[in-house]
């Protein structure tokens, strides 16, 4: 027998450490050349790290959190075939890694299984139905009958709601004139949290950060740490955008079917150039801010893993088919956990959307480094004014979403950001200007 020891290899170029996401041996295992032992993370891209050798596992660096340096030990393996064992350690030493598979961009995190507990519902019931034992009375008050129930004077309005709550309106003593009202079922329920109105009670949950929702944590806290963030919302009435978008669908063919947002990333991309404060990226260690010509759209999505946010490479330089297409690619990527690394980085800007959830306006944290970040919020129908056509004004249902960004205030001043959304509503409410050249 001969111990092997499994360095953890260098997972890609400039990394110097990862951090253990899931194991998939413990020490006492048998394990296969090639089988899979740990999953680990860096920067955002999830690597199955495999067995170089056969053997028994004696001994793991870490556990699910902890972050292992890049040449440090990661598993210790005693291996029958003392010469296979030596042969991958030279290899090794000579700086020949055995080789990983390159970064699975699956981004799939491990997110602990944690079982609640909870009280045994027929337990609790039992409690709750267990009786004191009875106290001998000379004079025992009998239980009233039901003509006696029913003598209970209540509105129906009251018995209704009573029978809603399962109160036995005979238990519900009247505060005045023997007659029952709301304030009387409020009282009773005020003293008795075993009908409606109480919760069920959870127990606590101890849940590790790691993986994805780490980074997560990491990033905003340093995002906000670092950046003077302020946000700007202006509403926006896309009543035409809308119908133009509807008569677009209808005639789509086999093209996919339009969304609001590669409309509105479109209308982002033909307002940029004229505010390139806003597509940058700001270097705090060099000081130095690189305005960007390409626009490369980050695309805030929510998965099982958390938030993440692939990017679409050469946002201004597609139509808004192409970028219908590639935000569904790559929104399905980023929720199934094959998006590749170089999908989840390198972008210049940020769109970040709930969709029907997005509220009447939002204050979203910006994607470090970039400066900037824009949320469109859920669009409702309102009544506004009009012109009619002749000089007047009528009252008309209109479409309306408000647009909220935030910005660097290092790099953005209000001003600019303000002139940016103004001249984006612009072009949003004479929709024919986004999808012409």
């Amino acid at each position: 027998m001969a111990d092997f020891t499994f360095k953890m290899p260098d997972v890609g170029e400039g990394v110097a450490e990862a951090e253990v996401v899931e194991w998939h041996v413990k020490v006492g295992d048998t394990v296969e050349e090639d089988q899979h032992l740990v999953d680990v993370m860096t920067d955002k891209a999830t690597i199955d790290i495999e067995s170089p050798v056969s053997g028994t596992v004696k001994e793991v660096a870490g556990e699910v959190g902890d972050t292992i340096s890049v040449g440090s030990m990661l598993v210790v393996i005693a291996t029958e075939d003392e010469v296979s064992a030596q042969v991958v350690q030279e290899n090794d030493a000579a700086g020949e890694s055995p080789p990983v598979p390159a970064p699975a961009p699956k981004d799939e995190e491990v997110e602990e299984r944690i079982e609640v507990e909870t009280s045994d519902a027929s337990d609790a019931d039992d409690a709750i139905d267990a009786d004191p034992e009875p106290v001998p009375s000379p004079k025992p008050t009998p239980a009233p009958g039901p003509k006696e129930q029913a003598k209970v004077l209540a509105s129906p309005a009251v018995r209704k709601r009573a029978k809603d709550l399962g109160i036995d309106l005979a238990q519900v003593r009247p505060a005045e004139d023997g007659r029952l009202r709301h304030g009387d079922l409020d009282q009773f329920l005020s003293y008795n949290s075993g009908y409606g109105g109480a919760a069920a009670t959870r127990s606590d949950e101890t849940i590790k950060v790691i993986g994805m929702r780490k980074r997560i944590a990491q990033n905003m806290a340093a995002s906000k740490r670092a950046i003077p963030h302020f946000s700007y919302v202006e509403e926006v009435d896309v009543t035409a955008l809308e119908e133009m978008r509807a008569q677009l669908n209808d005639s789509r063919g086999d093209k996919p079917k339009l969304t609001i947002l590669p409309l509105l990333i479109t209308g982002i991309c033909k307002t940029l150039p004229d505010f390139p404060m806003i597509n940058a990226r700001y270097d705090d260690e060099a000081g130095v801010v690189t305005r960007h010509g390409a626009v490369h759209m980050g695309m805030a999505a929510q998965t099982d893993a958390g938030l993440m946010v692939p990017v679409i490479k050469d946002a201004h330089a597609k139509n808004v088919w192409q970028l219908a297409r590639e935000i569904s690619r790559l929104a399905d990527a980023a929720r199934d956990g094959t998006a590749k690394s170089e999908e989840l980085s390198g972008g210049t800007l940020t769109v970040t959307s709930l969709g029907p959830l997005g509220g009447i306006a939002t204050t979203p944290v910006i994607n470090r480094p970039e400066v900037a970040i824009i949320g469109p919020n859920k669009i409702v129908e309102r009544p506004m004014f009009v012109p009619d056509g002749q000089g007047g004004e009528r009252i008309e249902k209109r479409k309306l979403m408000n647009i909220s960004i935030s910005c660097d205030h290092r790099v953005v001043d209000g001003w600019d950001a303000a002139s940016f959304v103004q001249a984006l509503k612009k072009l949003i409410e004479t929709p024919v200007l986004i999808v012409s050249n």
